[in-house]
């Protein structure tokens, strides 16, 4: 299988699969001197590990990172950075039924159709187990950014569960990280345990909407066309297990807007331009315009349900299905730390190539 590397000067690649011995990540391109430790990455990775809460599944992984190379003395080297994280849980017998089944919502025909050959313990390498390994990952990202852009913040929150939007008008930052499903309102986190709670119970599961905001991101960032930021922030969070839409800024909405209404209007501020609104989400022209950087996805309902749902077997009888195995009522939920991984991945990325290209030098304003 090929395609498991993202980035351009900062570049990620994944392996492992949901049931083996083990997964990870190996790094490249990271600034050498960036104080990192498994300490600091482990702080990430237990904002996404499993079975913390009942809306979670209750598989149970430490989700314990290593470091085995490219780190000395507690800094990068500018080396490749190895990091494995041991799986310490697997139920391999829960999916035993689907060795010869195709489960409806899942990847097990696809991955079936192209390779003619798949690991069906709990999907492969197409779980979102594999995620763990980009959280990872990002906290390598978060480190580099937090020395050469100090103040630069990324922060994921769920806005909708079901047809349950968050109400903006209580949006508050603090209540993130006090709730199970990180959302700024706490009415509705309030609102979404019942409703989830409801389902879980009944073996089902509910899609969700997240968003990314990072705030702090430098003016300048991107390129035309080919290299937009906002492409390959699309790009990382479409590659996310489960998600099917893609949103920056205004996003859908902006089809019902006028050009009126949508233009944020400019005005020079004593430290340089300042905008009356962010309908562009931080980036115009595929360029960061130095305001927030806003993206937001769709995710789809989990596709592991008690419900029984038809479908067919490798030699094209058709049957019925129920999944077994331990899964989240709402993969919307640990979606958010991956989402913040991801974002931290490509805007340092970009960073990067931006100081490979113009040295950092900007277009004086006023």
């Amino acid at each position: 299988m090929s395609l498991n590397t993202f980035g351009h000067l900062f570049r990620v690649t994944t392996w492992g699969e949901s049931h083996g011995p083990a997964l990870g990540a190996t790094v490249d391109g990271c600034p050498p001197g960036i104080a990192v430790s498994e300490d600091d990455l482990q702080v990430w990775l237990d904002r996404r590990k499993p079975g913390q809460n009942r809306y979670t599944t209750q598989r149970r992984e430490p989700d314990a990172v290593q470091i085995l190379s490219g780190v000395f003395e507690g800094r990068s080297t500018g080396t490749p950075i190895q990091l494995t994280i041991q799986n310490a849980d697997q139920r391999s017998k829960d999916y035993g039924d689907i060795a010869d089944k195709f489960r409806p919502g899942h990847a097990d025909i696809t991955y079936w159709q192209k390779y003619g050959h798949r690991d069906y313990r709990g999907g492969g390498r197409s779980s979102a187990r594999e995620t763990a390994a980009r959280v990872a990952a990002g906290g390598v990202a978060r480190a580099a950014l937090a020395a050469l852009v100090p103040g630069l913040t990324i922060t994921g929150y769920m806005v909708q569960m079901g047809p349950h939007r968050i109400d903006r008008a209580r949006f508050d930052w603090d209540e993130i990280g006090r709730n199970p499903f990180w959302t700024p309102d706490a009415q509705a986190a309030e609102d979404w345990a019942a409703t989830l709670d409801a389902l879980r119970k009944d073996g089902n599961s509910v899609g969700a909407m997240i968003e990314v905001t990072a705030r702090g991101v430098p003016a300048g960032l991107g390129a035309p066309v080919y290299g937009k930021l906002d492409t390959d922030l699309a790009a990382a969070m479409m590659s996310i297990n489960a998600v099917k839409g893609v949103e920056i800024g205004e996003g859908m909405a902006a089809a019902a807007l006028t050009g009126t209404d949508n233009a944020d209007e400019i005005a020079m501020g004593p430290d340089g331009p300042v905008y009356a609104s962010n309908h562009a989400g931080g980036i115009l022209g595929g360029i960061s315009t130095g305001q927030d950087v806003v993206v937001r996805f769709a995710v789809k309902p989990t596709s592991s349900i008690l419900t029984p749902r038809r479908t067919i077997t490798r030699t094209g009888g058709e049957t019925e299905i129920v999944t077994k195995g331990r899964h989240d009522p709402c993969v919307g939920i640990r979606a958010v730390p991956v989402a913040e991984a991801m974002a931290a991945c490509v805007i340092l990325d970009h960073l990067l190539l931006d100081r490979g290209q113009t040295g950092g030098q900007r277009g004086r304003i006023g």
